[in-house]
């Protein structure tokens, strides 16, 4: 299975938060982002985004076929994620477009068994894939990448 944290792009600082839109800038990183991630996955894929208007912004720059779950949203735990994610038996890739902490305290226990809390910039993502080797599971990190590299 493929699973890709993709954090929200840049975002204007107002209230409420769960209204914040995407900056000029932010539309920009979505956009880059969407475009090589749409290049590299093979479809089908499922897109899973938090409610937060940013969020969909950014999920709608690789498609407008998402689902929104709140499993995704702000203050969101790693189990919840991986929830909905249907970690790691999913039959397709999984993008989950969503927030900090969350993102990064996922992608550490995946790749370390801890929810430290790792950073994830905005616009960047990070894909990981679940493989069985002789019998016993794995997870690889397959890309790292920031929107400034696109």
């Amino acid at each position: 299975m493929d699973l890709i944290l993709w954090r929200h792009a840049e975002a204007e600082d107002s209230i409420p938060d769960q209204e914040r839109v995407l900056t000029a800038r932010g539309k920009h990183q979505a956009q880059r982002v969407a475009q090589w991630l749409g290049s590299s996955l093979n479809a089908p894929y499922r897109v899973i985004a938090s409610p937060a208007v940013r969020t969909q912004s950014t999920a709608a720059a690789l498609t407008p076929d998402f689902e929104t779950s709140r499993l995704v949203g702000v203050g969101a735990t790693p189990e919840q994620i991986l929830k909905a994610a249907q970690w790691p038996d999913a039959p397709i890739p999984v993008v989950v477009v969503g927030h900090q902490p969350s993102l990064g305290q996922t992608a550490a226990l995946l790749l370390s068994g801890r929810p430290d809390h790792w950073s994830v910039r905005k616009g960047a993502l990070w894909w990981l894939s679940y493989r069985d080797r002789h019998g016993a599971g794995q997870v690889v990190l397959r890309a790292v990448l920031n929107p400034e590299f696109v």
